[in-house]
């Protein structure tokens, strides 16, 4: 009988939490949206979108440099130091090869 009543209980509660739930989450994707619809806002991600797409050539070039650092870095404390020169680097390097 405890165990019934128990489950009873529970899904009450289930039922009752999830109409409010969801209710809540309509009433926030609704607001959302409406923001999302704001000239304003659209008119700043546009802005965004151009500030990406004018400094991604930078931005790259910027994490490129900091991947080879932090390779470097790693390699330096685990006491590694491959040979990290592309073939071409190293005909160069040395002519003949």
């Amino acid at each position: 009988m405890k165990k019934v009543l128990l489950l009873t209980g529970a899904a009450v509660g289930y039922v009752l939490g999830a109409k409010a739930g969801r209710e809540r989450y309509d009433q926030i994707m609704a607001t959302a949206k409406g923001v999302a619809r704001d000239p304003r806002v659209q008119q700043k991600a546009r802005e965004a979108q151009t500030a990406v797409k004018e400094n991604a050539p930078v931005v790259k070039d910027k994490v490129a440099e900091a991947a080879g650092n932090a390779k470097a870095a790693a390699q330096d404390k685990l006491g590694k130091h491959e040979d990290t020169r592309t073939t071409a680097d190293a005909g160069a390097a040395y002519p003949g090869t």
